[in-house]
């Protein structure tokens, strides 16, 4: 029996739960199949947006961009199920391109659900960490995103790429896929000169993570470092209940997430922010019920634990978990 099968059984011969109770367990089970999540990605040209989103999703749809010409003019959609990603024209294409495309940006974040909720759940701005100039990126967080967030800045998430071209390709050891000391002191450099300025410009205060989304022509690969710290973030800063929908889109490859700064338990963190997620959905509008259909899944999902011994790869393991239902 399959675990989202074992926390059906359960939860229909529990006997603390009413009939009506256990009807609204297994309709908010249902509507979580349905739920969508959308995520706004915007940097500047050849921040690396479409290697991030190829190597987060596993989906060929972003190309990647070669050359000096932006790939992408206006915003796209890629919708990968539940999951629905625009992804923002690249800025410092000119004044007129980049009037339009702040234009565009201010639009959508502004854009409401027919329940009147705004429709993006998570703002993700991704800077060039191999560049030095990144006026235009702090003009869009400060001028264009910020102030069009609205009350809630925690959908706010930004991170640093190419953390591997940080120093021109110095100090990144090629072996290990890891950057050495030297290279991990500046990206901190780094990440805490964009918090300052975003900072010193706004009153808001943001927490940039670094990373190196990686690369992949023809038969050259580079993997990435420490997507599962960003993926991490990614979930940390999307609403509780929408943070399991990620878990049926996102990379099945265990290799792009086994690489990072191992300053946390980056896989552990994901796992249990699906699992957390999928309890605070399925206890919906169950009042005091909530706390026994919290036990009858934290017990189920105990298995999840033990797979994931077994299989290796928390990420992985949680993945397998939601596809097995969804």
């Amino acid at each position: 029996m399959g675990l989202f099968e074992d926390f059906v059984s359960k939860i229909q011969s529990n006997k603390d739960l009413s009939d009506h109770e256990k009807t609204k367990v297994l309709k908010n089970l249902n509507s979580l199949k349905e739920e969508k999540v959308h995520v706004l990605i915007t940097g500047a040209t050849g921040c690396g947006k479409s290697s991030t989103i190829n190597a987060l999703f596993d989906k060929e749809v972003a190309k990647v961009g070669q050359g000096s010409n932006p790939e992408t003019m206006e915003i796209a959609k890629y919708v990968f199920d539940n999951v629905i990603l625009f992804d923002s024209p690249g800025l410092g294409d000119g004044h007129e391109a980049d009037l339009r495309h702040a234009k565009n940006i201010t639009n959508k974040l502004l854009e409401k659900k027919p329940n009147g909720d705004l429709l993006i759940d998570l703002v993700l701005v991704i800077l060039d960490g191999s560049s030095r100039d990144l006026g235009t990126s702090y003009e869009l967080i400060n001028k264009v995103i910020i102030p069009n967030l609205g009350e809630d800045k925690s959908r706010l998430l930004i991170a640093i790429n190419q953390a591997d071209q940080a120093m021109k390709g110095r100090n990144w050891n090629e072996e290990t896929n890891q950057p050495e000391q030297k290279l991990i002191d500046f990206l901190n450099e780094k990440a805490e000169s964009t918090k300052s300025r975003i900072y010193e410009a706004t009153k808001v205060n943001v927490d940039p993570i670094y990373y190196a989304a990686g690369y992949k022509d023809g038969n050259e690969q580079q993997y990435p470092w420490n997507l599962s710290k960003l993926l991490a973030y990614i979930l940390k800063h999307t609403k509780k209940e929408k943070r399991i929908v990620f878990a049926k889109e996102i990379n099945q490859n265990q290799k792009v997430w086994e690489s990072d700064d191992r300053l946390e338990k980056y896989q552990e963190q994901v796992k249990q922010s699906f699992i957390e997620s999928f309890i605070v959905n399925v206890s919906s509008g169950v009042g005091k019920a909530a706390e026994i259909v919290g036990n009858v899944a934290s017990t189920v999902i105990s298995g999840l634990a033990s797979a994931g011994k077994a299989l290796g790869g928390a990420v992985s393991t949680a993945m397998s978990w939601v596809r097995s239902w969804w």
